[in-house]
């Protein structure tokens, strides 16, 4: 570690307890369930970090490590996906396959179109990030579609009823969930450069690219993220469209 890193830690950590303390407080404050979820996120997150970091350091020139490393993040963000709407057996089919086609559709369409070479480090940054970012539709996605079902279950009922099939009767619902749960996406993609600088930009001109090099790696992982996203999304709420029975919202 060098002096400058070692010399940082200190007024990092003071920065992150302030913050943590801040997010905190404000739940508590609220009344607001669980107000401690922040801290423990963080404290997870810094321990994740921090061997993360001293792992990459060895695997980025093996590309069989890399891959690995792929898979890893894929198996924890599906189960975090799967947590998030339930579990179950059906659950992980769910999430495990609508996650995978829509990160492998984004995947070889960046590497294939040549739009970036394909080497271990490019793999593990677009792989990482479509990763996380597809985790986060397709929980929006599972929780809106079920949580739409259990509140709007009289209007299901009534098409049931009427001889409708249970996927129809809960079409509407499933495309509303879909086109909600790629709001956040579409609004950071709508306001990058103008209302956020995301992380990819930022890291790659620290890392040595120029602006403009820079601005393409974004809009790559940008259009990746959307691409994979919709993907997922629907596959997530064409798997659980088929509801003929009342199921509970999501706690």
């Amino acid at each position: 570690m060098s002096t400058t890193t070692a010399a940082a830690l200190l007024p990092t950590a003071v920065a992150v307890v302030v913050l943590v303390a801040i997010a905190s407080a404000a739940l508590l404050l609220f009344g607001v369930r669980g107000s401690w979820g922040p801290a423990a996120a963080i404290l997870r997150g810094t321990v994740q970090l921090a061997i993360i970091s001293l792992i990459l350091g060895g695997i980025l020139v093996d590309p069989m490590l890399i891959g690995l490393a792929l898979l890893v993040m894929f198996a924890v963000a599906t189960a975090v996906a799967v947590r998030r709407i339930g579990g179950g057996r059906r659950a992980w089919a769910v999430m495990a396959t609508s996650m995978a086609a829509g990160i492998g559709v984004s995947v070889i369409a960046i590497f294939s179109s040549g739009a970036l070479e394909p080497t271990p480090r490019y793999a593990l940054a677009i792989g990482a990030i479509v990763i996380g970012n597809t985790m986060n539709v397709a929980t929006l996605t599972g929780r809106l579609f079920t949580g739409a079902v259990a509140d709007h279950w009289d209007e299901v009922e009534g098409w049931l009823a009427l001889g409708a099939t249970p996927r129809r009767s809960t079409r509407d619902l499933a495309r509303r969930a879909v086109r909600e749960a790629l709001i956040p996406s579409i609004d950071q993609t709508k306001t990058t450069g103008l209302v956020v600088l995301p992380g990819a930009f930022v890291g790659a001109i620290f890392g040595g690219l120029s602006p403009v090099d820079a601005g393409r790696f974004q809009i790559i992982v940008l259009a990746a993220i959307m691409a994979a996203g919709a993907v997922t999304a629907v596959l997530v709420a064409t798997w659980q469209g088929g509801v003929a029975i009342r199921v509970a919202a999501p706690a």
